[in-house]
C-alpha cells in the first residue's frame, strides 16, 4: 500500500483533527505531570495521575509489583493480533530553569527530557483509539514505564509479562520520543540500528605511592593512566569499522590529593556507545587489555569494571518504513523524514525490540522563536517543547494501532 493510498484510507481520516480535538487533555495532563516530576522505578504520584487519565475509558488495567508501571489494554471489536504502545513517564535529577509557568515544583528533579509529553500523548492516544473500537481487529497494549532513564524498567516491565498482558503475545511495538532539536511536528525513523548500547566503564591503575620530589622511588600510576585515554582513542579508530563504529569516552580521570604526593592509584571512568551487539562485545574485551598492557609498561597493574548500560536500539525495517509511510499519510508528507543516522545516546526501548518487530522514532518540538540548532537540548534544565508537536505524536500512535489491527 503506497502512501497516497493510505491518504484516502477511511481508518484514518479525521484522525489527525481528532488529535487536535484532545490537545487540552493532553496539554493539561502533561503540565500536571510536568510540575510534580518523579525520578526512577517508584513514581506513586505519575503513576496516580496516569491512572485518572484513563478511568472511565473501559480498558483492563493493571499496575506493576517491581515499579510504578501501568499496563492497559484496550480489546478492539473483533479478535485479531497485539500491538504495544510505550510511553515512559520518569523525570531526571535536574534543577529547572525553564522559565515556564509549571516548572517543577520538587526542587531537583525535572522533566528535560519529555517522558511528560510521551505519557500524556499516550493517554490520549488510547482515548482516540476508545472512541475507535470499531476499526481495530486485535488489541492494544499502552505500556506506561518507569524507570527509562538508566534503571531498566522496560526490562522489569518484560519480567512481569507486558508482553503476554493482553492474552496473547504482542506482534508489534511501537514508541516516540519528542526532541526539541528538530522541526516542531516532524516524525523521523529509521530502519536498522537508530541508538545506541551504553556502557560506563571504570579502570583503576594501581602504582606504588611516593614523594613527588623522588618518583623514582615511587611507581606513578599518573602517567600510565594519562597514556591509557590517547590508547583507548586509538584502539577505536584502529580495531574497529567505521561502517560499526564505536565511541569510547574517557569523562573523569581522578588521582592523588595534592601536588607533591604520588600517588598509589588513578582512575578513569568513561562511556562506550556501540550500534551492534558484536562491537559492542569487542570493545568490553578490548579496554582491559589495552590497559593491562598500558599499565604494566609503566610497572602498575590495572582492574577493569563494566556497568553494563542499554543494548543498541535497532529497528525493524518493515515497521519503520511504515511508521514514515503513515507520518506522511497522516500528518503529511513534509512531516515524514527518514534519518540519515543513528543517534549515539541510549534508550531502553532496546529491550522491547530484542523480542518484537517495532521501531522507535523521533518527534520534533522544536519551541517557537529559535532554530532546532539553538534550541536548549533535551536534558538541559531549559529544554522547552512545541505542545502543538502533541497532537502530530498522538495521532501517529493511533495511526500505527488503526493500521497493524486493520
Amino acid at each position: 500500500m503506497t502512501p497516497a493510498t493510505l491518504t484516502d484510507d477511511p481508518r484514518f481520516t479525521g484522525l489527525l483533527e481528532a488529535a487536535r480535538a484532545l490537545q487540552p487533555r493532553t496539554v493539561a495532563l502533561r503540565r500536571q505531570l510536568h510540575k510534580h516530576p518523579e525520578v526512577g522505578l517508584d513514581l506513586p504520584l505519575t503513576q496516580a495521575a496516569v491512572l485518572h487519565a484513563l478511568d472511565g475509558l473501559g480498558l483492563h488495567v493493571s499496575t506493576g509489583t517491581t515499579c510504578s508501571s501501568v499496563i492497559a489494554v484496550l480489546n478492539g471489536d473483533r479478535p485479531g493480533p497485539t500491538v504495544l504502545l510505550r510511553g515512559d513517564m520518569d523525570a531526571l535529577p535536574l534543577r529547572e530553569d525553564s522559565g515556564l509557568a509549571f516548572a517543577s515544583e520538587t526542587e531537583g528533579t525535572m522533566h528535560a527530557c519529555g517522558h511528560d509529553t510521551h505519557t500524556a500523548m499516550l493517554v490520549s492516544a488510547a482515548r482516540l483509539l476508545n472512541s475507535r473500537r470499531d476499526a481495530l481487529t486485535g488489541k492494544v497494549v499502552f505500556m506506561f514505564q518507569p524507570g527509562e532513564e538508566g534503571q531498566h524498567g522496560a526490562r522489569f516491565m518484560l519480567e512481569e509479562g507486558v508482553l503476554e498482558a493482553a492474552g496473547r503475545p504482542v506482534e508489534q511495538a511501537f514508541a516516540l520520543h519528542i526532541t526539541s532539536t528538530a522541526p516542531s511536528g516532524v516524525v523521523m525513523c529509521r530502519p536498522g540500528p537508530m541508538m545506541a548500547s551504553a556502557d560506563a566503564y571504570t579502570v583503576t591503575v594501581t602504582g606504588k605511592g611516593g614523594h613527588g620530589a623522588m618518583p623514582d622511588r615511587a611507581v606513578d600510576p599518573v602517567p600510565a593512566a594519562a597514556a591509557m585515554v590517547g590508547a583507548l582513542q586509538t584502539m577505536v579508530t584502529r580495531r574497529f569499522s567505521v561502517f560499526d563504529p564505536a565511541v569510547l569516552t574517557v569523562g573523569r580521570i581522578t588521582a592523588g590529593t595534592t601536588s607533591n604526593i604520588i600517588p598509589e592509584t588513578a582512575e578513569l571512568e568513561g562511556t562506550m556507545r556501540t550500534l551492534s551487539d558484536r562491537t559492542r562485545a569487542m570493545v568490553q574485551a578490548e579496554i582491559p587489555k589495552v590497559c593491562e598492557h598500558i599499565a604494566a609498561a609503566h610497572g602498575c597493574t590495572s582492574t577493569f569494571k563494566i556497568n553494563t548500560g542499554y543494548p543498541p536500539t535497532n529497528n525493524d525495517g518493515a515497521v519503520a518504513n511504515r511508521v514514515l509511510e503513515l507520518a506522511g499519510a497522516v500528518l503529511g508528507q513534509k512531516n515524514s523524514a527518514l534519518m540519515p543516522e543513528p543517534l549515539m545516546a541510549a534508550e531502553d526501548f532496546s529491550y522491547v525490540l530484542q523480542q518484537v518487530p517495532g521501531a522507535l522514532a523521533f518527534l520534533g518540538a522544536c519551541p517557537p522563536g529559535v532554530t532546532p540548532d539553538e534550541a536548549a537540548p533535551n536534558h538541559s534544565n531549559r529544554v522547552h517543547f512545541d505542545e502543538s508537536a502533541f497532537a502530530h505524536g498522538v495521532a501517529l500512535y493511533a495511526a500505527f494501532a488503526l493500521d497493524a489491527l486493520r
